[in-house]
């Protein structure tokens, strides 16, 4: 079943077929790909705290694609993940970095402030 919040921010779900073409084709855009998976307490709580402050990060405009990481451990294991929730963040086709675990909605929306300031297209 699907979180209300991967409708609200338009996250396709990326899987190891489709990830580096999804990327390629948004490559000018600033792209937050959010690795999460099933039952896991940690992800349910940033999909909760996220879905409640979906404008904010609406209005910054990433592109957001989301990795279920028990369904696409290898892409898991590609990016090296020792945990999820895990948010990975892409600007022409490099990784600028990562947040994990999550850390509240204020700490995020300050990384996701900065990368904005630094990789704005």
């Amino acid at each position: 079943m699907s979180h209300p919040l991967f409708s609200a921010m338009n996250m396709e779900q990326l899987r190891p077929a489709t990830f580096d073409q999804r990327l390629s084709e948004n490559a000018n855009d600033l792209v937050a790909v959010f690795f999460w998976g099933h039952d896991c307490p940690n992800c349910e709580v940033a999909k909760k705290m996220l879905f409640q402050d979906v404008e904010l990060i609406r209005a910054l405009r990433f592109k957001w694609f989301h990795v279920n990481t028990y369904e696409d451990f290898d892409l898991a294991t590609r990016f090296g993940l020792h945990g999820i929730p895990t948010f990975l963040f892409f600007y022409q086709g490099k990784k600028l970095g990562k947040i994990s675990p999550f850390p509240g909605m204020e700490p995020f929306m300050v990384a996701l402030r900065d990368l904005k300031s630094k990789y704005s297209p």
